[in-house]
This record gives structure tokens, C-alpha cells and sequence, in this order.
């Protein structure tokens, strides 16, 4: 038994690795500017190879329909292969090697962007298969280290020569490649599943704390142990390995188990915390509360599950008979009335939470990740060409951070409960400051913390959105109901990359920038002006989708209030 739940650790941490260095379109924006020179192209152009990459999560199903017909590992090397094929002949024409036309780069951008979505796909179902009770814990500590890798790749670009950005596309194009190769033996040796006890459920719970301790030092280091020296760089690189190595010592955690329950475990109160997402049981305590409070409920059944038919006597919101009124109406008009309720896609498109949801998203972390793919042009506009680097890491520490960030308020529940979609609302604040921050005052300080606060924001929503969209619209059909909210990145990327890229190239043209430089085939513009209106119109999209999820979350709350006093209910039976 303790082999089988070593190995299932061993698994875990294989899928970090995993995550820590599949994510590399992060590091899009390092060698942006010499690609834009090489193939002669205009911003606008550049742009549509970012969306390119982002592109290949509109593909995401695809590894979902291989994984019906192909094994685990199987897929896993075949994104591998797509990674080595798009970023490597990407890094020969960057190098002047080969010669292809923009359409063909614009493809392989497409491929290595699919590749992403392939691993992703293939870490979350080693998750939900290896930790079936605490798949949220799994999910959420394993896609917080795909926030860290610009910051991996950055260290070890700079290992190996600091003014060479192609080498970024030679490591994106082997790494994850060697990664897969040394993740291929725990994923052929998984263990068969079997259910927990509440005690082995708790256990598992402790070590996921360990674990995220372990991660927040990782982000520490990463962020604030840096250098542009080469040789100091690669002991540096080292030790952030090392970092990711240590977590193997987990199955000696395993051995200790009833020292720790002891010593440690007493002190933590995880019985009830509310790690699951809404899972079918909670689901059937939920419908006997509504069955006590409400006048009328009657159960039917669609398809493989039941769902609830209401009718009520009495208005159901945060109010009560006082939300009468013509506003209250408006406003409470299709609500959801509980959580976890299975939407097909057809019901899905037809609610208007999921278009609040939606565009809070979109004005969100959507945005925040077109931030990072232009902080290569942003910087260079701004005279900080040298902060390129410090820029990518900035972001992708303070990203990793948000995604880690997404738990808490699993861990703080009993103490202080909000809904997730109000948590949503509060991490989407720091975005359109930011935005604002940079537009009225250009300098480093401001850019760096700018960067930061966007990483952090757009991290944390990356990292919720599952559980939300899971909480929102059933567990059952997330897989289907997060593809058709993340079609909103691409969406994003074409829409403000080409606003960005039009405003760039405009001022560049025009001359209203400070002044404008002809490399080659391609305009380099310089001056705050080359990014002012973007930064500008970028707060007020921040602004529209934080208005956005205050409105998802009103509608929302008394969903999350329901649920959580049938929940505090059933721990007190």
C-alpha cells in the first residue's frame, strides 16, 4: 500500500515538472522583437503570431479526442514533438538558417501553441485520476507551476549566453521534450485507484500543505535570486532544479505519517474545509436543505443526472420580498439559484451569469496575458530594453504567486467564508491600477510594479477559473463548459493585440512618438506614446470586466450562502 501511494507522489511531482516547463508561450515577448526583425513584419503582423500561439487553446479538445484512441504517454510525447517541431524550426529561421514565409511561421507558432494545450491536458487528467478526493488541491498546486517557467527559461537563457534571446526558442523546443522523457517512467508505473478513508483523505490534505509551502519558497527564490552574470546564473538555475527535486522526498513524508498526524495535523482544522469542488454528494445535501426551505421542489431527470424544477412561493435573492422592485426584477432575473447544477452547452450560452463570467474573463486574466506577450515591445518603447528580462520574471513569479493564491480561501473557510466569485472580483482590483499606474508614469519602478500586479491578477484568475466555472455550471461538464470559456483568449489576443499593435505602428508612422527607428524591414517606435492610448484603453476593458464580476458575484452570492449553510448544517448532524 505505502508503494502504491509513493508512486502516486511520484506522479505529482512528475506533473510538475511538467507544468513548471510546458509554459512557454510566457516567453513569447524575449525574443518577439528579433523575430519581428528577421521576418521584416510590422507590430500588427508580430501580433498575429502571438495569437497564433494563444490560438491553440481554441484546439484544446483535440488532446481530449487523442486521449479516446491513444495512451496517456502516448499523447504526452506527441505534444512533445509539436513543441519540437514548432519552436525549433522557429529558432533556425530566427538564426538565418532557413527561409519561410510569414503563413508557414504563423502555422508553427499555431503548433507549438497547441502543444501547451496538450500537456495541460494530459497533467489535469494524471490530477483528477491519481487524486480523485483532492483533485482541486492537485489541479491547483500543479497549474500554479506553469506560472514559473518564463522565469526557469529566463535563468537558464541567460546561462547560456544573456544577449542571445533566440536561445529561448532552442529551450523551448528541447526542454519540455527531455521533460517528458524523464516524466515517462512514473506515468507508466501509476497505481491502481483505490477509494480513501476520511483519515488517508486528511493526510493527503497535510501533504498538499507541505507541498505548497515548498512552492511559495520556490516563487521566492526565483524572484528574488536572479543575475545577468552567465556563470552565476547557472548555479542559480541549479538550485531552482533542486527546488523542483525536493518535493521526491514526499514518499519519506508518507513513512512519518503518524508522527505528523501528532505533531503537526492537530494544529490545522481541514475537516470540512471545503478542498472538493461541489462534488455529488454535497450536491444531494444541498437539495434536501432546498427541500426543507422551499415551498415547492420537484426533482426531475434529464439525461444521466437529476436536476432541480423550482417553484417558489417566495422571491429567492439576497433580500427577500424588499428585492420587488423594478431593479431587483432586472437583476434577479435567471438567476442561479444553486451551485452545481449540470449546463449542458446549449443552457450554458443562454445564461447570463456565464456571459458576466465570461467577459470578466476576458477583460481579466485575458488581458493580463496580452500584457506579457507585448512586455518585449513595451519595454524597448520605453527605453528599458535591458528590463526585458526582469520583466518576464516579474511576471511569471507574480503569476505563479496569484495562481498559488487561488486556494486560499479553501484554507480559510471556516474562519472567513466569501464566494468564490467575490474572490474573483477582488483579484481583478489590481489590473486596470495597474494599467492606469503605467499609462500616468512610465518610469522602471512603475513598469516593475505594473508587471506585478497584472501577474498576480491575471495568475489568480487562471488558476479559479476551473473551480468556478465548476461550482457555476456542474462538475460534470467542466471539460466541455471551460474549452468554451477559454475561447475567450484568442479572442483577446487578436482583439487587444491588434489595438496595441495599430496604436504602436500609428505613432511610429506619424512620428508621434519621440522618435522612430527603421531596422531592416520593420518600424521600431520609441516613447511613452507608442503605449499610452493602449495602457489607457487596456484599464478601461479592466475596468468594464471588474464592473463585470462585482455583477456576476451579487448574482451569485445568495447560490454561495445556500450552499454553505447546508454545508456548516450537515457538519453539525
Amino acid at each position: 500500500m505505502a508503494g502504491h501511494e509513493s508512486r502516486k507522489w511520484m506522479i505529482l511531482v512528475a506533473t510538475i515538472w511538467i507544468q513548471a516547463f510546458t509554459g512557454t508561450n510566457f516567453d513569447f515577448s524575449a525574443y518577439s522583437s528579433e523575430l519581428k526583425v528577421v521576418l521584416g513584419i510590422s507590430q500588427v503582423q508580430l501580433n498575429y503570431l502571438a495569437t497564433a500561439s494563444d490560438l491553440g487553446k481554441a484546439l484544446g479538445w483535440s488532446s481530449g479526442l487523442a486521449l479516446m484512441y491513444m495512451p496517456l504517454w502516448s499523447v504526452m510525447f506527441v505534444a512533445a514533438f509539436m513543441g519540437l517541431f514548432g519552436y525549433g524550426i522557429q529558432w533556425l529561421v530566427i538564426l538565418g538558417l532557413i527561409s519561410l514565409p510569414y503563413f508557414v511561421v504563423f502555422f508553427l507558432c499555431l503548433l507549438a501553441g497547441c502543444s501547451i494545450t496538450w500537456f495541460n491536458t494530459v497533467c489535469f487528467v494524471l490530477c483528477i485520476k491519481n487524486f480523485p478526493s483532492n483533485r482541486p488541491l492537485a489541479l491547483a498546486l500543479t497549474v500554479s507551476f506553469n506560472g514559473v517557467s518564463a522565469a526557469l527559461y529566463n535563468l537558464a537563457a541567460i546561462a547560456m549566453k544573456p544577449s542571445s534571446s533566440h536561445n529561448y526558442l532552442l529551450l523551448n523546443a528541447f526542454i519540455p521534450f527531455i521533460t517528458s522523457i524523464v516524466a515517462l517512467v512514473p506515468i507508466l508505473r501509476q497505481p491502481p485507484v483505490d477509494p480513501l478513508p476520511s483519515d488517508a483523505i486528511k493526510h493527503e490534505q497535510l501533504i498538499f500543505i507541505v507541498l505548497n509551502f515548498l512552492a511559495a519558497i520556490t516563487g521566492l527564490y526565483l524572484l528574488f535570486v536572479h543575475s545577468t552574470d552567465s556563470s552565476t546564473a547557472r548555479f542559480i538555475f541549479a538550485g531552482a532544479i533542486l527546488l523542483l527535486v525536493i518535493p521526491l522526498g514526499i514518499p519519506g513524508i508518507i513513512y512519518a505519517r503518524d508522527w505528523s498526524h501528532r505533531k503537526v495535523f492537530s494544529s490545522f482544522t481541514l475537516e470540512g474545509s471545503g478542498f472538493l469542488l461541489v462534488d455529488a454528494d454535497d450536491l444531494e445535501f444541498h437539495k434536501e436543505f432546498l427541500s426543507r426551505e422551499n415551498s415547492q421542489i420537484n426533482v426531475t431527470s434529464y439525461g444521466n443526472g437529476p436536476t432541480l424544477t423550482l417553484s417558489l412561493t417566495r422571491i429567492i435573492g439576497t433580500g427577500g420580498a424588499h428585492d420587488e422592485g423594478c431593479c431587483g426584477k432586472i437583476f434577479g432575473k435567471g438567476q442561479l439559484f444553486m451551485l452545481g447544477e449540470e449546463h449542458k452547452a446549449g443552457l450554458l450560452v443562454k445564461r447570463f451569469d456565464f456571459w458576466l463570467y465570461y467577459l470578466a474573463y476576458f477583460c481579466g486574466g485575458t488581458i493580463g496575458l496580452v500584457y506579457s506577450n507585448n512586455l518585449g515591445q513595451i519595454a524597448q518603447s520605453l527605453g528599458h530594453s535591458s528590463m526585458t528580462s526582469t520583466l518576464i520574471t516579474l511576471y511569471s513569479s507574480f503569476s505563479f504567486f496569484g495562481r498559488l493564491l487561488s486556494a486560499a480561501p479553501d484554507f480559510i473557510r471556516l474562519k472567513l467564508y466569501f464566494a468564490r466569485t467575490g474572490w474573483l472580483a477582488i483579484a481583478l482590483v489590481p489590473t486596470p491600477i495597474a494599467f492606469f499606474l503605467v499609462a500616468a508614469c512610465g518610469n522602471e519602478v512603475t513598469l516593475q510594479a505594473g508587471t506585478a500586479l497584472i501577474g498576480l491578477s491575471s495568475g489568480f484568475i487562471f488558476a479559479a477559473a476551473v473551480s468556478i466555472t465548476s461550482e457555476l455550471f456542474g462538475p460534470n461538464s467542466v471539460g466541455v463548459n471551460h474549452n468554451i470559456l477559454i475561447t475567450n483568449i484568442p479572442i483577446g489576443s487578436l482583439v487587444y493585440g491588434f489595438l496595441a499593435a495599430l496604436i504602436y505602428d500609428n505613432n511610429a508612422a506619424a512620428g508621434a512618438a519621440t522618435f522612430a527607428q527603421q531596422m531592416s524591414d520593420s518600424v521600431v517606435c520609441m516613447g511613452r506614446k507608442c503605449y499610452l492610448s493602449t495602457f489607457v484603453w487596456w484599464g478601461c476593458f479592466a475596468l468594464l470586466g471588474l464592473v463585470s464580476s462585482v455583477l456576476l458575484y451579487f448574482r451569485t452570492r445568495p447560490a454561495y450562502e445556500r450552499f454553505e449553510q447546508n454545508r456548516r448544517t450537515n457538519l453539525l448532524d
